[in-house]
């Protein structure tokens, strides 16, 4: 990574199928507002003038808020809306390529994060550059269709220990998960349903973070 951003710990992702109708510009504030510090656009299923449209939206309220601000897959979005990374799955460009387009676009501190669900993967990504790793599903989720089976606590447990990226733990988190994944040293938590698809999206957010917080710095939650 260019230089390390704690703002990856707290990191949100948007949802269209967990939102109950709500459009992603207001999910995003509401994130926003419940202190996430990292925000990922992903829109698989929206029409490519829809994203960037909306990627415009979520790069002002993210800027506002002081967040990181993440597209997912599509290099050529972040780019051109100004976010601060791109983060890309198994079957994107490679990470190499991303990095030349970054580069040859002005943009060599653009951050590029990878989606990993096996410690071969999570190695392989490391050397071949990217900033950050995804690593998951940790849990059982419904997020993402054709999702691969929960890699479970012990595997996080072994990528954390292997590689020396940011991990950030995903798939299926909930708040009485974030105890136990603090326990295993993971430092870094993307949490998607339990805050989109809330009554209160920014209220759940908020605790969530909150609580994850505390967990990770050895505090008992409300301590």
């Amino acid at each position: 990574m260019p230089a390390f951003d704690r703002r990856l710990q707290c990191y949100a992702i948007t949802d269209q199928a967990s939102a109950k109708g709500r459009d992603d510009a207001a999910v995003a504030e509401a994130l926003l507002r419940g202190s996430s510090s990292c925000l990922q656009y992903r829109a698989k299923k929206v029409a490519a003038r829809e994203q960037w449209r909306m990627a415009g939206i979520l790069r002002r309220l993210t800027r506002d808020a002081g967040a990181l601000f993440i597209v997912n897959d599509r290099v050529d979005l972040a780019l051109d809306s100004g976010a601060d990374g791109v983060h890309l799955g198994q079957d994107d460009l490679p990470v190499a390529v991303a990095r030349s387009l970054a580069r040859r676009a002005g943009r060599p501190d653009l951050i590029i994060g990878l989606s990993t669900h096996s410690l071969e993967q999570a190695r392989a990504a490391e050397g071949e550059g990217a900033d950050y790793i995804g690593f998951g599903p940790v849990f059982a989720t419904l997020t993402k269709e054709n999702n691969v089976p929960p890699v479970g606590t012990a595997a996080l447990a072994a990528v954390l220990e292997a590689v020396a990226l940011p991990v950030v733990a995903i798939g299926g988190i909930k708040m009485g998960h974030l105890g136990a994944l603090a326990g295993l040293g993971a430092r870094h938590c993307a949490i998607v349903t339990a805050l989109t698809s809330a009554e209160d999206v920014a209220a759940a957010a908020g605790e969530h973070w909150r609580v994850w917080r505390e967990a990770r710095d050895g505090r008992a939650p409300g301590a």
